[in-house]
């Protein structure tokens, strides 16, 4: 059974911690915070006018507006009030709400206003062009599912068509992706949700429901004060741009409720704890046969079983390696085999415009397209991650080790971004590319003063809104 809100290894908040007098190197730290957002912007304008001249004058980027995949299109749309009232509901109302709702409520009430603020951003292009036609062009997954009337042959056959020049190759995404993302479509369709409106609404949904992944991981690590804290920053996460509507947001949730039942198998703050680890590996094995890179996964996944503090692997684990085994078994006897897809992928990816990509502009410019991705009130929360791993904001914030638990896990994220990113297979349109990661960093924001969450929930309203209005983007 998962404990009562309140309970667990947190230090409770008592009167006269509210009313001690501010720590000595809080105003500095509070100017420190505002620089690293600074930085964090600075680092995007860079990217933004460098890209440019690059493209400009050479035309290896191929992207319209560096570093996002977007253009320039000012513009107003049915979403656009929605999208303000909801976010100053989240600012005004979400902090207080937060702090004082049973656990079960402000779980659902999270994802309820991730999806309000999700649809919202995504109407502001229109129904059609915000909505509907994101999943149907040429490049993407439905182009490819009346191909699949016979499901086992086409995955035999899967491998032939992922290079470009034999007959019939996939389209962009199917073949950038293991089989697993356009059955996803396929069963859709099979069920009668076919079609760009159905899709585009799954996977607003699905994804939206990461900030409630997130929440119930961090709870189940003892930091409920501080997911508590990061609850309204997950919601008005400005990667809700990209989830609205792109198939990476769907993936981010599936790996992030992966790592949440990871968590609760391995602190056994479940009522099953075996089939929490069933569910989990089931869920791995899922998310590894959507996306190639989400085998990245795997470094948060040690996170979360180093932060359960448990000295030998729970018997419950094995369940979980169970499950990862079942999904991928499954694959490997309906004739698709991981590893050869992947080497395909590879040569397909340079195939086309990644060879004129140049390496040293997108490792730093993918930085920036996770700065915006993830928000400058979570660049200000990562600048403390290293004093929270200390521990040496404890003392002020009265936090135990829920802040060292928010740390080791966002650093485990960052660890996942920079191999994907030295690995060179990300160049460019890593604003939804990395969604299963980048909507994680929100969380790092539990770690500024709360007195300032307010200004910082509005720096991320802003930065979303500004992006969505300003340019068209093509996801």
């Amino acid at each position: 059974m998962l404990p009562r809100p309140g309970t667990g290894s947190e230090t409770a908040h008592t009167p006269d911690a509210a009313c001690a007098p501010p720590d000595p190197g809080h105003r500095s730290g509070r100017r420190l915070d505002l620089v690293a957002a600074g930085a964090g912007a600075l680092l995007f304008a860079v990217a933004a006018v460098s890209g440019t001249l690059i493209e400009h004058y050479e035309g290896t980027l191929h992207v319209s507006w560096p570093p996002l995949l977007a253009q320039w299109m000012p513009h107003l749309g049915p979403g656009t009030l929605p999208a303000l009232l909801t976010a100053v509901a989240v600012i005004a109302y979400g902090p207080p709400l937060a702090a004082r709702l049973s656990w079960r409520r402000l779980t659902w009430l999270s994802w309820a206003a991730a999806l309000a603020w999700t649809w919202a951003l995504a109407l502001v292009d229109g129904w059609q062009r915000g909505v509907v036609g994101r999943l149907t062009t040429r490049h993407e997954y439905l182009s490819g599912v009346d191909r699949f009337d016979d499901i086992p042959a086409t995955l035999r056959d899967f491998t032939k068509h992922i290079l470009i020049g034999p007959p019939d190759n996939w389209p962009t995404h199917i073949a950038g992706h293991p089989p697993g993302a356009i059955l996803t479509f396929v069963g859709l369709d099979r069920i009668g949700l076919g079609g760009g409106a159905w899709a585009a609404a799954f996977c607003v949904v699905t994804g939206a429901s990461t900030a409630a992944a997130v929440l119930v991981t961090l709870r189940a690590l003892g930091a409920e004060r501080a997911a508590r804290a990061a609850a309204p920053f997950l919601v008005l996460a400005p990667g809700a741009v990209w989830v609205g509507a792109s198939a990476d947001g769907y993936f981010a949730a599936v790996a992030g409720w992966a790592l949440a039942l990871l968590a609760l198998a391995a602190t056994r703050t479940v009522r099953a704890p075996r089939a929490a680890a069933l569910g989990s590996g089931l869920l791995f094995g899922a998310t590894v046969h959507l996306s190639y890179g989400l085998t990245l996964m795997v470094v948060p996944a040690v996170a979360v079983l180093v932060l359960a503090r448990r000295a030998r692997p729970l018997p419950a684990m094995g369940f979980a390696v169970l499950g990862f085994a079942a999904v991928a078994v499954a694959f490997l006897l309906a004739g698709f085999h991981w590893w050869e897809a992947y080497e395909l992928l590879v040569e397909r990816y340079y195939q086309g415009v990644a060879r004129e990509r140049p390496y040293g502009y997108w490792l730093w410019a993918n930085g920036a397209c996770a700065v915006i991705a993830a928000g400058l009130a979570a660049v200000a929360g990562i600048r403390r991650l290293p004093a929270a791993i200390r521990g040496a904001q404890s003392s002020a914030r009265g936090a135990g080790s829920a802040d060292r638990t928010v740390a080791l896990l966002m650093a485990a994220v960052l660890l996942a971004l920079l191999v994907a990113d030295l690995s060179g297979m990300s160049k460019a349109e890593t604003e939804r590319i990395w969604l299963p990661f980048t909507l994680w960093l929100p969380a790092a924001a539990a770690l500024l003063p709360s007195r300032d969450h307010r200004g910082w929930l509005a720096a991320q309203a802003c930065l979303a809104l500004l992006v969505n209005h300003l340019l068209l983007t093509s996801w």
